[in-house]
């Protein structure tokens, strides 16, 4: 028996298999490739960024488009940014009111993970916030949530691990590599929480000053004694933040203000004159000019001990 072309029917038959065999090896190939891509995962601050990648390692693309020089919590990406978060295997919240333009625009709700999720109910609530700007970042208040959940080591230790289970739903076959390096990551996160501990226990009742009211899951963990003011380390205070701090002071004269990144001289002098030291807590929201989240948190517990000594 031939077929219309003068093929036997077996040859035919053949061919018809040989082809069936090759669409299914091109689709496993395609399959496997897309399996072995990296996820492109978006994020809203640089904390999650070094986590992400931390625990993806190769197998992640992560991408944190907010400009340097900005605080990233109060930044409102442009539609072009907003499109390609849209398009992100993963987006990766902080939660606990941080980024408030999310809540403004359409996300895929299927891979959108907020990292702060499982300790909702520690969330930190701040009245009587205070109107402010940051250079060009435009007029906001501090109010409603506490959102540098970050400080506090155990609390980012929590965030960690939700982002390894995320990413573990995305590519299961890597879960034990995630895993890994979640473990890892988490040895990091303790040790530095048991050095801040270690230096506050030297001097727990020490009085305190935040530059900026962002440290109030920092205070809280390890038990800080803080006040905090609304300044700007590039900023000379004005007339009305000078008396705003002598009011404080004059129930709780503190010797150290905590800034959230390298003051300007003139203040510095001006606190000095009057028994105040500074130090510096970057709470790293931003990509930093050196080193990566882990350095400088490092950095920052070295530049704690002086005030607890």
């Amino acid at each position: 028996m031939r077929s219309a072309k003068g093929l036997p029917g077996k040859v035919v038959w053949s061919l018809k298999w040989a082809a069936i065999f090759l669409c299914a090896l091109t689709f496993l190939t395609v399959s496997n490739s897309l399996a072995s891509e990296p996820l492109t995962v978006y994020v809203v601050n640089y904390p999650l960024k070094y986590l992400a990648e931390r625990i993806g390692g190769e197998h992640v693309k992560v991408l944190f488009p907010a400009p340097g020089g900005i605080d990233p919590a109060f930044w409102i990406p442009d539609i072009h940014i907003i499109s390609a978060y849209q398009q992100a295997d993963l987006i990766l919240l902080n939660g606990a009111a941080y980024s408030k333009w999310v809540e403004k625009v359409t996300l895929p709700r299927s891979r959108l993970i907020n990292t702060s999720r499982s300790f909702k109910g520690q969330y930190i609530r701040i009245e009587g916030a205070v109107t402010h700007s940051h250079g060009s970042g435009g007029e906001h208040a501090h109010e409603g949530v506490a959102f540098t959940t970050w400080l506090d080591f155990d609390l980012a230790a929590k965030q960690a691990k939700a982002i390894a289970k995320a990413l573990t739903r995305k590519k299961p076959d890597l879960q034990e590599t995630f895993q890994k390096n979640y473990i890892a990551l988490e040895r990091d996160l303790v040790l530095i929480d048991k050095n801040i501990k270690t230096i506050v226990s030297k001097n727990p009742s020490k009085q305190l000053i935040g530059s900026h009211p962002v440290y109030d899951y920092f205070a809280r963990r390890y038990g800080l004694n803080m006040k905090s003011v609304h300044w700007e380390p590039d900023e000379n205070p004005s007339n009305e933040q000078w008396a705003e701090l002598q009011a404080i002071s004059k129930g709780f004269p503190a010797k150290w203000m905590i800034w959230e990144g390298n003051p300007i001289k003139e203040p510095v002098a001006k606190l000095k004159s009057i028994g105040i030291n500074s130090l510096v807590f970057d709470p790293c929201g931003n990509v930093p000019d050196h080193g990566d989240f882990l350095s400088v948190m490092w950095k920052n517990v070295e530049n704690l001990k002086p005030a607890f000594r």
